[in-house]
């Protein structure tokens, strides 16, 4: 058998192979083998794939989780007792009246409540229109009422409401009159959220693009990647849909989709083109150097998925709603792009060729990198292993050092940028009426919850609670039909989300409660919202972050090991990357904890992260800097295998992947970097977070501790003990070994 059986010749008028036959010795090989053989198929197949699971997606719809199916602990049961109980599915809107100089007792102020009544009410788009709360300054008061319909699609509704309340700001402009609530917040958040993602979505194209062509010199070798990342997140997109069935998603899935797709979908392509385009200038054939290309690099790109899903995988542990599904749409993207890199491209490169380099950008064109500038970088890192590798790691070490003091919390919304007036009436409420925007639930059940002993155990609830000074008025008090639940709202200090709130609930779960209403008549109370929701989030999490870890570390662990077949490298790999993502938490918590830069950022620090932050950035980050460590770990084992010193493995392997690291890193980084000029923080805090960890990695990392620290253990770095000799030899590549050539420079 030749190599053409394997990969049939490109259309570009190449000579035939002479070299020695040789069949491709790992999956990936054998799958572009495959693929490339039967390219039509591979190509028609793929996009038949796309255009399906896009039709399913627009069909199917993808089902969002519920409250009940988010929660935690004591929060979710509250959430389920309230479910249950038959309360009209409501959504409550509130318009805030206030001035600076007029109280609520003067003419003016109740015109202008009245009118308000009045223009709500003409709609005929509300219900259970009431105006009680006064301002503890008497400057302010609330018309609360509910708008008709189900909650779930109020924020489509709410417009005519919306407008009528700015009327009455208009007519009475001395006063300030303005319309906040769930559903007038999610209409301008989910307008904000759709200008952002469409902003994104033109932005990191052309700037993706932009640099591939730098990267590349070449326009259609610049596509190619951004064709497979696209295509491969909107085919994922139609698995959501179907997954989403078992798991229902959160809306910042699909956002992530879309980063996480356009950043391994670009870096996988970038690995093939660069390894296919450096054996092409060493003189190989093409279908020769197609061949090389999917045997190292489509091997690379096999165990670099593989590893983005175990780590990925490890979120279900957490047996939470929006981590699973975070977990779901990440693996099905990386997964999609993994599976077309591996078939789709090594098929159309097979009918390329050299034709791949179609529209060279002079100046910019290059098959292959000199490596001039790394080859006198790693040549002072090399000549002093043990000093580069010390400062590399206290430079790690001091970037990680104010993650010892992360707080995380439930995103709050007042850091969010937004000129929209609803959201700007929510903070003036936050301010006249402390915790009424964001109010802690008590839920209580009972056989009968209006008997005269629970009816005076939940008035001693609403005395006690606001004698403490952390909950306040409004409370509220709404029974359902069946008298079998009752719900009573408090106000709360701080914003709902921050310290401070968090120790209300504490205080009204700890004391209050079990004074007052715990057990009267054989009641179980429960209390949501939040503040709760956060400080039940917080808890479960500190439970199963040790589980999550030890899977994630766990697995790749055992993947590295058999890859390589190294107890060290495998040691090594955990290491540096825990390395990696504890200096990207330390700059997480100085930036968005803390607030430094925050105005460069455009948000508003509220003294915590969100919540599910840390950890997913943990598995992504750990996933993503495997990505680059298994790619030059394939090729320093490439030069061990053939037998070359240890020193001379290691100096060409890292220049040899140099050129396709920093490509990749600076892609990635941009992508990452578009998201901070979102307006939700988590986005934010997750573009900021992935962008310098990949940054540290594709630096600090890779280029000065890992070299360092694999020149000091030497032959070290492949030892197996005699107990795992059984591990399966997995080929690194497809060239014969041999030793270097004469006179080969060790940097």
């Amino acid at each position: 058998m030749t190599t053409s059986s394997v990969l049939p010749s490109p259309t570009t008028g190449a000579e035939p192979s002479t070299e020695p036959a040789r069949r491709p010795g790992n999956l990936a090989a054998r799958i572009a083998g495959w693929s490339a053989r039967h390219r039509t198929t591979a190509v028609l197949g793929w996009l038949l794939f796309v255009i399906a699971a896009t039709a399913l997606s627009a069909v199917l719809g993808t089902v969002e989780a519920t409250d009940s199916e988010s929660g935690h602990g004591d929060s979710r049961r509250a959430d389920e007792i309230i479910a249950a109980a038959g309360f009209p599915d409501r959504a409550g809107e509130v318009v805030l009246i206030q001035s600076d100089e007029l109280v609520v007792d003067a003419p003016a102020f109740r015109a202008a409540v009245a009118a308000t009544i009045a223009a709500v009410e003409g709609t005929g788009r509300v219900e259970n229109i009431r105006s009680e709360a006064v301002s503890a300054d008497r400057h302010a008061t609330l018309v609360s009422f509910d708008l008709t319909g189900p909650a779930e699609d109020a924020a489509d509704r709410v417009g005519p409401v919306r407008d009528a309340v700015a009327g009455v700001q208009r007519d009475h402009p001395d006063l300030y009159v303005a319309q906040t609530g769930g559903a007038s917040i999610g209409e301008a958040i989910g307008k904000t959220l759709d200008a952002d993602m469409h902003r994104l979505s033109m932005l990191s194209i052309p700037v993706t693009l932009g640099i591939l062509i730098v990267a590349f010199g070449a326009l259609l070798a610049a596509v190619l990647p951004m064709g497979l990342a696209l295509t491969a997140f909107l085919g994922s997109l139609g698995l959501l849909a179907v997954a989403s069935r078992f798991a229902p998603a959160v809306d910042t899935t699909m956002h992530l989709m879309l980063l996480m797709g356009l950043a391994v979908g670009v870096d996988y392509c970038l690995f093939y083109l660069r390894r296919e385009r450096e054996e092409r200038a060493k003189g190989a054939t093409g279908e020769r150097a197609l061949a090389i290309a999917a045997a190292t690099s489509g091997r690379s790109v096999l165990i670099s998925a593989l590893t983005v899903i175990i780590a990925m995988s490890g979120m279900f542990l957490t047996q939470d709603a929006t981590f699973i599904s975070l977990a779901v749409g990440t693996i099905l993207v990386v997964a999609t792009a993994g599976v077309g890199a591996l078939t789709v491209l090594p098929a159309v490169l097979s009918k390329l060729g050299d034709r791949v380099d179609l529209g060279r950008v002079p100046g910019l064109y290059r098959r292959q990198s000199g490596g001039r500038a790394w080859r006198g970088f790693l040549g002072a890192v090399l000549r002093r292993p043990a000093l580069s590798a010390a400062l590399a790691v206290g430079a790690l070490l001091a970037l990680a050092l104010p993650l010892l003091g992360m707080r995380t919390a439930e995103e709050d919304i007042t850091a969010l940028k937004n000129p929209a007036p609803a959201l700007s009436a929510f903070l003036r409420v936050q301010a006249a009426f402390p915790g009424g925007a964001e109010p802690a639930v008590v839920a209580v059940r009972a056989d009968d919850v209006t008997t005269p002993a629970l009816t005076a155990a939940i008035d001693n609830l609403r005395t006690e609670a606001v004698a403490t000074g952390r909950l306040h008025e409004p409370v509220t008090v709404e029974v359902n039909q069946d008298r079998t639940v009752a719900l009573v709202r408090l106000g709360l200090s701080g914003s709902g989300v921050d310290a401070t709130s968090e120790q209300a609930v504490r205080t009204l779960r700890e004391q209050i409660i079990p004074r007052t209403v715990q057990g009267v008549g054989g009641a179980e109370v429960r209390v949501t919202g939040l503040a709760a929701s956060s400080v039940d989030f917080n808890a479960a999490l500190g439970r199963s972050v040790p589980l999550v870890f030890g899977f994630v570390l766990g697995l790749a662990f055992l993947l590295m090991l058999v890859s390589f077949r190294s107890l060290v490298v495998a040691l090594t790999a955990i290491v540096l990357n825990l390395l990696s993502v504890a200096a990207a938490y330390g700059l997480l918590v100085v930036v968005f904890q803390h607030g430094w830069g925050a105005a460069l950022l455009g948000f508003s620090s509220v003294g915590s992260i969100t919540n599910w932050v840390p950890l997913f950035l943990f598995v992504i980050l750990f996933g993503l800097s495997m990505d680059y460590h298994v790619f030059i770990l394939s090729r320093i084992r490439e030069g061990h295998d053939r037998g070359w010193p240890s020193k001379l493995a290691i100096s060409r392997g890292i220049r040899g992947t140099a050129g396709v690291i920093t490509s990749a890193a600076v892609v990635m980084v941009a992508v990452f970097a578009l998201f901070t000029t979102g307006s939700l923080v988590s986005m934010k805090e997750l573009g900021f977070g992935l962008a310098v960890a990949v940054l540290i990695d594709a630096t600090i990392v890779r280029a000065v501790l890992l070299p360092s620290v694999m020149v000091l253990l030497g032959q070290h770095n492949w030892y197996l003990p005699r107990w795992l000799e059984w591990l399966p030899r997995l080929s690194h590549g497809e060239e014969p070994h041999g030793a270097p050539s004469p006179g080969a420079s060790t940097y």
